[in-house]
């Protein structure tokens, strides 16, 4: 930690702070419900944007339409990596406010945008929101928790965004049926960020937390080196098990992305409606958000590395079964997305949990940083990968892609992650892991 942010966390382990989900259920409920409004705005796109490039702008090149995917991809991706390195020099709640101001325009701008580049423009916008909201919110249930309820905190948070996510995609395709692509089921937006931001303002910061935290913690190695690129470089590829963790989670966000943009464009191809279309592109986040509280507990019972391993080929399975059943395309759509859901429900609190179990809480929102950069660049990298091979080849060779590209990448988390919940107990997770 910064010198500056430890003596501006001095002192402030007195009285009164405790760690713990029922010693901060409120702060807690609040962040919540900060989330699920976080998750409602980029749920926004979920249905729509790819038809508003094809039907609206007229984009008949598939990696065109793909193109605000890769946008809000990459400015998320980068915002991840930079939000670990402000909270030494921000707070918390700093970032989760300035998260929101860059998030008002995007309603507006997605309604009435006069061309496409108006619609790229605002997803860089939302890029940056997500990226600092979303971050923040997981890193302030973190400190608030403690050690030794990381899963069940990451899942509870997570889940609330992609319920969000979910029940957003699957309003604004029915509003999308009865009221028109545009501007109705996009201004929608507009109370999700007047609820976000408001709430925000009422929460409290959680330094005093997380110093808390570190003045239980044994102090981390003076011999390793921790500072921004340092981390990078370690949970990015020096160590095994966070460089596990990092390539799972850029691959199911890759999947993510592939069928954000593959999948309303292809079912619509197969004579789906939109509400069918908002119906399956809902039913996916739905449950990989409600998934995450059970599977969160879960991980901190058996681990993470067997949810992490296991969600990632249940995901692959889920590409086989959309196109084995695509001549009952209503039915290949809601099946694939329940596999997707479930499998991404095992992953994503777990993936969490296990780079927290990993990562000393000095340089822990950093290595959090990265592997959210590396998971979110999946966003720009299945955009682009389906965009390419769609132009090449076509929609369905996109599915294939992505199956193979999932089932090989949960054969790599079981190789590389090891378990590390000794961490949670107050040992240094640090000096455990495996560099290699």
């Amino acid at each position: 930690m910064p010198s500056t942010e430890r003596s501006r966390n001095a002192g402030l382990t007195g009285r009164g702070v405790q760690l713990g989900l029922r010693e901060n259920w409120v702060q807690f409920a609040f962040l919540v419900i900060v989330n699920i409004c976080v998750g409602a705005l980029v749920g926004l796109e979920r249905t729509t944007v790819p038809l508003i490039g094809t039907e609206v702008f007229g984009l008949t090149n598939d990696l065109a339409v793909f193109a605000f995917i890769m946008a809000f991809g990459v400015t998320k991706a980068l915002t991840n990596l930079a939000a670990g390195a402000l909270t030494g020099r921000f707070t918390r709640k700093q970032l989760l406010l300035t998260g929101w101001a860059l998030g008002i325009p995007v309603p507006f701008m997605l309604a009435w945008a006069p061309s496409w580049w108006w619609i790229i423009a605002a997803n860089v916008l939302l890029g940056l929101n997500q990226g600092l909201t979303w971050s923040m919110t997981v890193n302030m249930k973190i400190d608030l928790v403690g050690p030794e309820r990381r899963g069940l905190a990451t899942g509870l948070n997570e889940a609330a965004g992609y319920v969000a996510v979910g029940a957003t995609a699957l309003l604004t395709g029915f509003l999308a049926t009865s009221y028109g692509l545009r501007p109705v089921p996009e201004l929608i937006g507009v109370v999700f960020v007047v609820a976000g931001l408001g709430l925000s303002l009422v929460v409290r910061d959680t330094a005093a937390h997380l110093a808390l935290e570190l003045s239980r913690h044994p102090a981390p190695n003076p011999a390793e080196r921790t500072g921004f690129w340092a981390i990078s470089a370690r949970t990015s590829w020096r160590d095994r098990s966070l460089r596990g963790a990092s390539q799972a989670g850029l691959v199911n966000n890759l999947n993510d992305g592939l069928t954000w943009g593959v999948f309303p464009l292809l079912f619509t191809e197969h004579g789906l409606g939109l509400a069918a279309v908002g119906l399956i592109k809902g039913l996916y986040p739905l449950l990989w958000g409600l998934g995450q509280i059970p599977t969160g507990h879960l991980a901190d019972r058996v681990g993470r590395k067997p949810l992490i391993v296991a969600g990632m080929l249940v995901q692959a399975l889920a590409f086989v079964v959309a196109l084995g059943l695509l001549q009952s395309p209503l039915l290949a759509g809601i099946a694939s997305a329940i596999l997707l859901g479930i499998g991404t429900a095992m992953v994503y609190p777990a993936l969490i949990a296990s780079i927290s179990d990993h990562a000393h809480p000095t340089w822990r929102a950093n290595a959090l940083g990265t592997y959210r950069f590396w998971r979110d660049i999946g966003y720009a990298a299945g955009a682009l990968v389906a965009g390419i091979i769609a132009d090449v080849l076509n929609l369905e060779a996109t599915i294939v892609a992505a199956a193979v590209l999932t089932a090989g990448s949960g054969l790599l988390a079981a190789y590389w992650i090891t378990e590390n919940r000794t961490g949670s107990s107050g040992a240094h997770p640090a000096t455990k892991t495996t560099l290699q």
